[in-house]
């Protein structure tokens, strides 16, 4: 679930900001007389409609690997979303003056609407596919689709996407308290990051593909930036700080005691108002960082291995008790095997009353060894969840199998079996 949550905010926080952020700079909310506004409302909607419907059939053809090489198509949407990006900061900084002159003089601000429609479609085609890619991760591969822990994985993909739009749609009600110079700041820098993070993206696409290779400071500089890849994401949300601070002053600065009575209650009113979006976007600004830098960090912890248990070595043998291995869950050996090379091996009573023995390692991952999470065997390197039923044959990343013999209430392994072994683990 947690997985789920923190790709699906990653993914779409940038994009739902960016479309909140260009509706107060370029709607009619500005402006509802004009129409070039009204024009420029459903331009960029069709962007933002477009794009999610590009997104949807290229994450579809990828899913059904129609499309085996996505590279042949980011390279182009990465050329057009770093060149939209410029063009639509020039335009997020000239949107003051377009809409204010939008009645005699339209044409610049449908302009500008059709360069952030442009903007948005390229922007949202190129963040969603992978957000959307997520709903094929929700059923492990031979289980039910109808599981207890398909719902959980669906409910924090939900839970992501709400959080995203909830986020944006709070910092979009700055526009009725914060000073619109604040906001226009907001937008650009926004923007900005969104220009840095695209161009991150086509270096390292170029580089992949080998159209050009960085060296000496070049590299190390993208290196170190790509290594802050999340802390970009966040920073979308953190310049909105610009227009809550702005918001809270403005509310400071309001006048709440002028002579006309009526006055005076709208002037409260107002100043209420300015408080209160500036407190619900710091909390909402809060949030989006708080679920990004604890759901990442949470996601990036390495799991530790369970330490080794006792058992009886004598005689060549290495012997277990069926009965402190009798709880179905994993168990874990460690052995020194003649060559001096510590060696581990697991055991794991399978359903049926079989044992699953082999050691903690593996032919594709080598000995990062194996952890137990939700009931489930799972590889420690590369996160494939082990069908415990194969644990002891040999393929894939099974742990090795190691050969034993089980009677009289004791599972006996040759230690000459586990010397053989001990490559695995030098």
């Amino acid at each position: 679930m947690l997985a789920q949550y923190v790709h699906a905010l990653q993914g779409l926080l940038g994009p739902c900001l960016l479309v909140a952020g260009l509706d107060v700079l370029l709607g009619s909310t500005n402006r509802p007389s004009c129409r070039a506004l009204r024009i420029g409302d459903r331009w960029r909607l069709a962007g933002v409609l477009f794009g999610l419907s590009g997104a949807i059939v290229f994450a579809a053809l990828r899913a059904t690997a129609v499309i085996n090489r996505r590279s042949n198509v980011n390279l182009p949407t990465l050329i057009c979303a770093v060149a939209l990006d410029v063009a639509v900061l020039a335009a997020a900084l000239c949107a003051q003056q377009a809409v204010k002159r939008a009645d005699a003089r339209p044409a610049p601000a449908i302009a500008a609407n059709i360069v952030a429609a442009a903007a948005l479609a390229v922007t949202v085609f190129y963040a969603t596919p992978d957000v959307i890619l997520q709903l094929t991760n929700f059923v492990e591969p031979g289980d039910s689709p109808f599981t207890s822990a398909m719902l959980v994985r669906l409910i924090g993909f939900l839970l992501g996407v709400g959080t995203a739009m909830a986020v944006a749609a709070v910092i979009r009600t700055l526009r009725q308290t914060a000073v619109r110079t604040s906001f226009t700041a907001a937008v650009a820098l926004l923007i900005v990051v969104q220009l840095v993070r695209h161009g991150l993206d086509l270096v390292a696409l170029c580089t992949n593909m080998r159209l050009f290779a960085l060296h000496g400071a070049a590299f190390r500089m993208f290196i170190t930036m790509r290594n802050h890849a999340l802390a970009l994401v966040i920073a979308q949300a953190v310049v909105f700080v610009i227009p809550t601070a702005a918001s809270f002053v403005a509310g400071l600065r309001r006048p709440v005691a002028p002579a006309n009575a009526a006055l005076a209650r709208a002037a409260k009113a107002t100043r209420r108002r300015a408080f209160v979006t500036a407190v619900s976007s710091t909390l909402a600004i809060a949030l989006a960082w708080l679920s990004l830098a604890w759901g990442d960090a949470k996601l990036s912890e390495v799991p530790e291995l369970s330490p080794p248990e006792q058992y009886a070595l004598a005689d060549g043998l290495a012997k277990i008790t069926f009965a402190q291995v009798a709880d179905g869950h994993l168990h874990r050996f460690e052995y020194k095997a003649q060559d001096g090379t510590m060696m581990r091996f697991i055991i794991i009573k399978k359903n049926g009353g079989a044992y699953g023995v082999g050691l903690d390692a593996c032919e594709t991952c080598g000995d990062a060894g194996y952890y137990e999470k939700d009931g489930k065997i799972i590889c420690k390197r590369c996160d494939v969840a082990i069908n415990l039923a194969t644990i002891g044959f040999k393929g894939g990343c099974n742990p090795i199998p190691v050969t034993y013999k089980a009677g009289n209430g004791i599972i006996e392994i040759e230690t000459g079996e586990l010397d053989s072994l001990s490559s695995h683990f030098r």
